[in-house]
């Protein structure tokens, strides 16, 4: 028996080893088919979600207001990416804007009105998901406005966006571009999938068959509002995991900040009062534990 735990003993001492070497072996950052692998997305995500804390706080520390607006075609990532930029983030100081269409008051209103009232105040980051360029691309796709509609938002647009940089907002432009291909086959799992159903919807279907005309409608705004002031960053985003790292590493890269995150905080001792004597348990009504042994 002696000998076969000293056995034992040597044979644990090979995998320790082995171990330590995988975890310090750099993670692979591409598959067989070229596409990010999730151990090296996960490590990076985790590491940029860090970086955007610090950059919050230093947002909320320096008075800053931020504005980041994602466009692109349905499917090409830009709710996911949303998704993993905000997860981290404390909702009082960042907020995402996904406004539906406008209600018949908002209709007579100037266009960018309903906008305005979204913008960050300081120490505020806004995104929106999807904004005022849905004039320039499903509204203009689908009739949804006049040509004199949009004639005038293409000449208003980019004076709008030269006035919001002036007045100290930093604003940003994501564009975000999947191949017909890659869009397809998302649509067929939105289809197929019960809980992606609610993504896929009548409009979806449209922008699917006027894939020629989003494309002119996208090139041709981009030749009117690609300024100088606010640039369009268009995101390749066939491959979402990558898609996701790029563009939050830009958005890092854009707005420099320091690390003032606030020292962690020292919890005490709880203090026990021994002289309050708490209602029975009974008395309460409890959810029923359906996954007990």
């Amino acid at each position: 028996m002696g000998h076969s735990k000293e056995n034992n003993n040597h044979s644990e001492e090979p995998k320790k080893e082995k171990k330590k070497k995988d975890k310090d072996k750099p993670l692979k950052k591409l598959n067989k088919k070229g596409r990010m692998t999730k151990e090296f997305y996960e490590a990076e995500i985790q590491r940029l979600q860090n970086e955007l804390v610090k950059l919050q706080y230093w947002v909320k520390d320096q008075g800053l207001r931020v504005v980041i607006l994602f466009e692109g075609r349905d499917a090409a990532g830009k709710g996911g990416t949303i998704k993993r930029i905000t997860e981290p983030l404390n909702p009082r100081g960042a907020r995402v804007v996904a406004l539906s269409k406008p209600s018949d008051i908002e209709r007579t209103q100037w266009y960018f009105q309903r906008y305005v009232s979204h913008l960050p105040s300081s120490g505020e980051i806004v995104i929106f998901d999807r904004s005022w360029y849905n004039r320039a691309g499903v509204e203009r796709v689908m009739g949804f406005c006049s040509n004199e509609e949009y004639q005038e938002f293409m000449r208003s647009c980019p004076e709008f966006e030269r006035m919001l940089v002036r007045s100290g907002i930093k604003l940003l432009k994501y564009w975000f571009s999947v191949s017909d291909d890659e869009q397809e086959a998302r649509f067929r799992e939105r289809v197929e999938n019960p809980m992606k159903r609610w993504k896929f919807s009548e409009m979806d279907l449209e922008s699917w068959n006027k894939w020629v005309e989003y494309s002119r409608a996208k090139d041709e705004m981009f030749k009117y509002t690609d300024i100088k002031q606010s640039p369009w960053y268009v995101v390749e985003s066939d491959d979402k995991r990558k898609a996701r790292l790029n563009c939050i590493s830009h958005i890092l890269s854009q707005i420099p900040y320091k690390d003032v995150s606030p020292a962690p905080l020292k919890l005490p001792e709880r203090k026990i009062h021994d002289t309050y004597v708490r209602p029975p348990i009974e008395d309460q009504t409890f959810v029923p534990d359906l996954y007990a042994e």
